[in-house]
């Protein structure tokens, strides 16, 4: 008998090759198909196989190649797909039993194949079952280690080489692998932190507070003690991060009546802080020039006090529509969504706004662990063309700043290339900006803080990588 949650991922995961499709969009999409033949251990499994493939498929693929005496572009898509969970299931998942890994491969290569089929993978899965991992990649070339144990693709390796040690590089592609954290940020509009935390409790939902330290490690008996202890350390709150928070575990996040009346927001503390390091302030008029889908833009009102007016503009409707709804969920009245294309100038926007959000389009290398597609799609041409967009958009909009105003210009990518480089040279072209040097608002980013003032802040197991760079008009 076939196991349904592993026979749904191997379908999800051939969809999206065959369509070259997003994982989220097309995961959900089948999970809402067979939503009622799947239990909710059911999706778990499903999702933790499919993300972990796509995560892992260039060290998948190069165990595959170690013993396999075909080629993989011979090996039919179910089959390679069937092999690549299998192998994800012996390495990475320790609670699944590496024979009912093999088994249940086995019998998906059956259904899927032909019996010639089912004996290569269970001969190529029984192979990988009896081999220690580390052994898999004695690679002396740094680049390619890096890039076969932590799947990714070279070019990006190369890339952060330029500006970091290989140690940092490692680092920094393991963090990209490690499943997201969800945070949430609080609507100090409708509520406040303690009121979120108590019905968080009565949910038995755990939390922490980010300003928990990233780096300490904990052995299992420290966990442990911590779940127990969680009313205690909840309450460890500090000003620098009252609103956010992380949650675990949580089910169906947006049907939560907390996220449904507007008390929360999902979002990455790394994003948040491009709105705090803006500061906007009540009453005064901001433009954010690539909103959608609206979470810097809502936080902003949010820091304004819903006094003011931010222009919220980005060149879709319907990505404008999604900043309307979160508005209107999180009871805000001062955003004002306009068609805006930030690669053109509006002579009517010249030197009229206070404060200026760019969180420009970008790579996305900082957000992997949230987006894994991002490794197999983005190509090292893109960079060229996606730094020509940064530049013009930073150029058009520093232009509807006021003197004294101040621009905030983020990225989620790490690469020097669309940020510090994006920096320095409009700064030397525009002599009537300058850096403002900013401290960061919450402990564990401080050591992020550059001496030129930005923060460039590496993907860790709690955050995503950013970039925010403050300038203000002189």
């Amino acid at each position: 008998m076939i196991d349904k949650a592993r026979e749904t991922a191997l379908k999800t995961l051939v969809k999206i090759e065959k369509e070259e499709g997003y994982s989220n969009i097309v995961l959900n999409q089948v999970i809402k198909e067979n939503k009622k033949i799947l239990t909710e251990k059911d999706i778990s499994l499903i999702s933790e196989i499919v993300y972990g493939v796509i995560s892992y498929k260039i060290t998948l693929d190069e165990i595959i190649k170690k013993y396999s005496s075909i080629k993989l572009k011979k090996i039919s898509i179910w089959i390679l797909n069937v092999l690549r969970m299998g192998i994800y299931q012996i390495i990475f998942l320790d609670k699944i039993p590496k024979s009912a890994a093999v088994n249940e491969s086995v019998n998906l290569a059956k259904r899927y194949g032909h019996k010639a089929s089912s004996n290569f993978v269970n001969a190529i899965l029984r192979k990988v079952e009896k081999k220690d991992y580390n052994e898999l990649f004695e690679i002396k070339d740094n680049v390619q280690r890096i890039s076969k144990t932590t799947s990714m693709p070279e070019w990006i390796v190369k890339e952060l080489a330029k500006n970091n040690e290989y140690k940092e590089v490692e680092e920094i592609c393991n963090n990209l692998n490690k499943k997201p954290k969800i945070n949430i940020r609080i609507n100090r509009l409708k509520t406040n932190v303690d009121e979120v935390k108590e019905e968080l409790k009565k949910q038995n939902i755990i939390y922490n507070t980010i300003s928990e330290d990233e780096e300490d490690e904990e052995d299992e008996e420290n966990i442990k003690n911590k779940k127990i202890k969680k009313d205690v350390k909840n309450e460890e709150n500090t000003k620098d991060d009252e609103d956010f928070l992380e949650l675990e575990k949580i089910k169906d996040i947006e049907n939560n009546k907390l996220f449904k009346n507007g008390f929360f927001t999902i979002q990455d503390i790394s994003a948040g802080m491009t709105a705090k390091i803006l500061s906007p302030n009540p009453n005064e008029l901001v433009l954010d020039a690539c909103a959608a889908p609206g979470g810097k833009t809502t936080y902003m009102a949010e820091l304004m006090d819903n006094k003011g007016k931010i222009i919220a503009g980005d060149i879709y409707e319907h990505r404008l529509n999604l900043i309307k709804q979160n508005a209107k969920r999180l009871g805000i009245s001062i955003i004002e969504t306009k068609i805006l294309d930030a690669t053109k100038y509006y002579k009517e926007y010249e030197a009229k706004f206070d404060k200026v959000l760019l969180d420009v389009p970008c790579l996305g290398i900082g957000v992997i662990k949230r987006k894994p597609d991002i490794k197999w799609q983005r190509k090292p041409e893109d960079l060229q063309e996606i730094c020509k967009i940064q530049e013009i958009i930073l150029e058009n909009c520093s232009k509807y700043l006021k003197i004294g105003g101040e621009l905030v210009y983020s990225t989620c990518s790490i690469l020097e290339e669309e940020n510090e480089n994006i920096i320095k040279e409009f700064v030397k072209k525009n002599q009537n900006f300058e850096i403002k040097k900013v401290k960061s608002p919450i402990k564990i980013f401080e050591k992020f803080v550059k001496k030129e003032g930005y923060i460039s802040i590496k993907p860790t197991e709690k955050n995503d990588g950013f970039f925010i760079c403050k300038l203000v008009k002189k």
